[in-house]
């Protein structure tokens, strides 16, 4: 039997589509990428922000449609929204034949057997359970670089989040089981390993009573094949000395750094529940940059929390624009029930949101513009992407760029390179969030 699987949201969820496709695979199913062809399909959703909810609930539907028309024999939800919503879809989506919650997804081969033969049924685990390493996974990223999910769930508890209700609570991965994970995937092809959990910073705190990132980093970096290591989700307040010790000293470690600070303004940060403030950022941007002068910093911020005033507002722009954050992306708030925020008072309207969005990424545009400038004349190993159809040139992706979230780097060549061949470019324009180069080796590495 043929199975569709759509994943998605964040690249956390794509580390358990993977897994779940490596099951798949193990009992004897074939994997397809068309909806006409396919006997089963399982959607892993996501339901993070108002925007995922929707596009989650319209691929439901989506599919729902070929259940209806009898095509369908089977159609499974699970993921996030299966979580948080598990009664609402079995109650108005009557085609989805089974639910399965985010730590049940070994239930996944029950839940299709169970489908076929007409037993729905609803599949969810203790949001506590411990989470597995080294599973079997159907790397879909392309095979030159995967994402390792180190930990689950999340105890930070900020007021506009829902994760550590869906989630559950913080449990990091056994590092014996991370490391033979990672080894099997840089057997396979993978030369660069992105580090993701909800707060990747705190791994190893639930487990071995100490924060061991930097531990974890350092075994990584000694695994032959293995070209870059990049790391995202850190909590600023969690970021220790030792952490950016490690990052300075393992060369195989980009110095890329996601930090998500989320406002500027400290009487905002503390509506949000987050831990830091205005001077604790300042200082942490400015040791990183000490300890690593070429690091490419990148953050998230909100706009439009509730009762943000004028003068907050104003303290994200002021901020924003002092610590030139060489990334940055702006979400516009969005209000989810069961969040102490969704009762909060002083709730900003869609318009108020967007128009301060819409500033915040026209000053970072201007920073961008600077930053880039600064890149030209800089040879960069980078890593390539694929090729441009058509053309003698390649897309590549810099030590400053996450795959999916920056930008890229764009070289011509008449010579032929695979997709995780490491070369040297030359920067030699800017084009937007985008880099133009020249070859300027002689061999792909």
């Amino acid at each position: 039997m043929e199975v569709l699987l759509i994943s998605l949201g964040c690249d956390k969820n794509l580390v358990d589509s993977e897994v779940i496709l490596g099951m798949l695979v193990e009992n004897g199913y074939t994997i397809t990428d068309d909806e006409e062809a396919a006997d089963i399909i399982i959607i892993n959703t996501c339901c993070f922000i108002h925007d995922a909810k929707e596009e989650s609930i319209e691929t439901i539907l989506d599919m729902a449609a070929l259940k209806a028309d009898g095509r369908l024999k089977a159609l499974i939800v699970t993921g996030c929204l299966a979580e948080r919503y598990r009664e609402e879809i079995q109650k108005e989506i009557p085609e989805v034949d089974a639910i399965v919650g985010t730590a049940a997804i070994d239930d996944i081969i029950a839940a299709i057997d169970g489908a076929l033969v007409k037993q729905c049924g609803m599949y969810f685990s203790d949001l506590n359970t411990k989470p597995v390493g080294n599973r079997r996974r159907l790397v879909t990223t392309g095979g030159h670089y995967a994402y390792l999910k180190i930990a689950e769930g999340c105890d930070k508890h900020c007021t506009y989040c829902i994760i550590p209700r869906i989630r559950g609570p913080f449990r990091s991965i056994d590092m014996e089981e991370l490391v033979a994970e990672a080894r099997k995937l840089v057997s396979g092809g993978v030369r660069e390993l992105i580090l993701v959990a909800q707060e990747t910073t705190l791994y190893g705190v639930d487990r071995y009573g100490r924060k061991a990132l930097p531990e974890l980093l350092t075994r990584l970096c000694a695994i032959d094949g293995l070209v870059w290591v990049r790391l995202l989700y850190c909590y600023p307040e969690e970021i220790t000395d030792e952490l950016i010790a490690v990052m300075a000293r393992e060369p195989k470690i980009c110095h890329y750094l996601d930090l998500p600070i989320q406002h500027g303004s400290d009487t905002v940060l503390k509506r949000m529940g987050r831990r830091t403030d205005n001077a604790q950022i300042r200082d942490l941007v400015g040791r990183l940059r000490h300890a690593i002068p070429d690091i490419c910093l990148r953050t998230t911020m909100i706009t439009g929390f509730p009762g943000e005033s004028v003068k907050e507002h104003e303290e994200s722009l002021k901020l924003a624009a002092e610590l030139q954050f060489d990334r940055l992306g702006v979400f516009t708030y969005s209000c989810e029930e069961d969040t102490p925020a969704a009762a909060l008072p002083g709730q900003i309207r869609e318009k108020v949101k967007r128009a301060r969005r819409s500033e915040l990424m026209r000053q970072q545009q201007r920073t961008i513009d600077r930053s880039s400038q600064t890149m030209i004349g800089r040879e960069l190993m980078v890593m390539v992407e694929g090729s441009v159809s058509g053309e003698d040139a390649y897309v590549a992706r810099t030590y400053r760029d996450t795959p999916n979230v920056d930008g890229y780097l764009f070289f011509d060549t008449t010579r032929t390179l695979m997709s995780g061949d490491f070369v040297k470019v030359r920067v030699t324009n800017i084009s937007g969030y985008d880099l133009i180069g020249e070859l300027c080796d002689e061999s792909a590495e």
